[in-house]
């Protein structure tokens, strides 16, 4: 399947001198799409964003138009803007961040415009010192150039926007739990239902909770309109999108194409995408939609890059971070790092994940020291039951959220393709690869 010909959306302006400043923004078509917005109905707007099908870029992959629609009416309400991109390998947002960090103002201004809302948030990751910087440079910029205020661009609306940078915990990537942690409580997820946002959001009022590349598509939409954006990808994966691709490939990156018009196969051996396995190496795995995904092995290959495709064939998209293994990589210890990784950033609120996830990486790194023994493999699959019983994708859930979940794929997909390699690491004492 070849990649189409597609202009990017949220990419566009990115590689042009100062890309990250109002004036070379405003040289490029920017805040023509929120003077536009301003001079609508708000019903118009999120009319054009359920037309649009705009997915969540963010993991969940939620329709936002839904979303905006889920909103309860007559109080004040908040928006959130999800920066805090911290799943292992994906960087897109800090990317977009970093080089058009108007792009998403001006998408925020608009949601917040369509959404009736007064005071917004942009919670941005602590450790993206760069963005940071260019993004709180770049509001006091919309602030001056009207955009952001009191009677923003003379339409009688106002928007306080606010950034708050975190302190790096993975676990507030999860949208209650970046809530609890920006009205300065511990980031702790919260029980759903009923605290659903969009009812019960920041201080108890209702939140619009959107991700960073999902609200950088808003100015296109509103220009262009949502029936536009839907004519491109293919069913409910519409419009273009954003993929982190990373590992053993020749040109690790991010890339921006028509959703649903390429394959794994395109994205990693197209010469203008991965540019092939690297050294000419032979593919062994790939995880398709960032560390907390099932693998899916070279037969998937052919598979179209399709929200519910992909899903169908037992993984996810997620946050669009597609990680490529070679056939010198140790299965056993890609998923023992990736547990590690998911211990380390468990809250602790939940007892099967804080526990569950200790003992499965003890155990990992037992076997991969040498030190294993064979019925630590059930005993591996035994521990992941306890925190996501049946260890079945979608998974099911004995957490409030899904950081315990995210734990057993990268074992139990390891174990199911890889088993000889765990067993050459317990009967050799060793690790073949070293």
């Amino acid at each position: 399947m070849p990649v189409t010909d597609v202009e990017p959306i949220v990419t566009r302006r990115l590689g042009l001198p100062e890309s990250w400043t109002l004036k070379t923004y405003v040289d490029n078509g920017g805040y023509a799409a929120l003077r536009k917005a301003l001079s609508m109905a708000p019903g118009a707007i999120k009319d054009d964003v359920l037309n649009a099908s705009l997915l969540g870029r963010g993991g969940a992959g939620f329709d936002a138009g839904k979303k905006w629609s889920m909103l309860a009416k007559g109080q004040p309400s908040y928006l959130v803007v999800n920066a805090d991109e911290s799943e292992p390998c994906t960087f897109k947002d800090h990317m977009l961040i970093e080089g058009d960090p108007h792009q998403l103002i001006e998408g925020t201004i608009i949601c917040a415009y369509a959404n009736g809302v007064t005071q917004a948030f942009i919670y941005v990751r602590g450790e993206f010192a760069l963005g940071v910087e260019r993004l709180t440079a770049a509001v006091n910029e919309a602030y001056d150039y009207g955009a952001l205020g009191r009677d923003i661009f003379g339409s009688g609306f106002d928007l306080d926007l606010v950034v708050h940078y975190g302190a790096g915990a993975y676990i507030v990537g999860e949208e209650t739990a970046l809530l609890e942690s920006l009205e300065g409580k511990r980031g702790f997820p919260r029980i759903k239902p009923p605290n659903f946002p969009a009812v019960a959001g920041l201080y108890g009022c209702p939140t619009v909770v959107n991700n960073v590349e999902t609200l950088s598509y808003l100015p296109w939409i509103v220009i262009n309109g949502g029936s536009s954006f839907s004519r491109m990808g293919e069913g409910v994966s519409a419009g273009t999108r954003l993929f982190s691709l990373s590992g053993h490939v020749n040109r690790p990156g991010n890339y921006e194409f028509e959703w649903a018009k390429a394959t794994f196969r395109d994205l990693i051996e197209h010469p203008r995408l991965g540019g092939g396995v690297r050294n000419g190496n032979e593919l062994k795995a790939i995880i398709p939609g960032g560390a907390s995904s099932p693998w899916f092995g070279p037969d998937k290959l052919d598979m179209e890059l399709q929200h519910d495709v992909v899903q169908k064939a037992g993984s996810m998209l997620g946050s669009g971070s597609v990680i490529v293994m070679d056939h010198t990589t140790c299965a056993v210890r890609a998923a023992w790092r990736i547990v590690k990784f998911f211990h380390r950033e468990s809250c602790g609120q939940c007892t099967p994940c804080r526990e569950g996830s200790g003992w499965l990486e003890k155990i990992m790194i037992r076997i991969e020291q040498g030190s294993g023994r064979e019925e630590d493999l059930e005993l591996l699959l035994d521990v992941c039951d306890n925190i996501s019983p049946d260890i079945t994708w979608p998974p099911k859930q004995t957490t409030i959220c899904v950081l315990g979940p995210s734990i057993p794929p990268a074992i139990s997909t390891s174990l199911n393709m890889f088993r000889d390699e765990y067993l050459v690491h317990i009967k050799e004492g060793g690790c073949p690869f070293d």
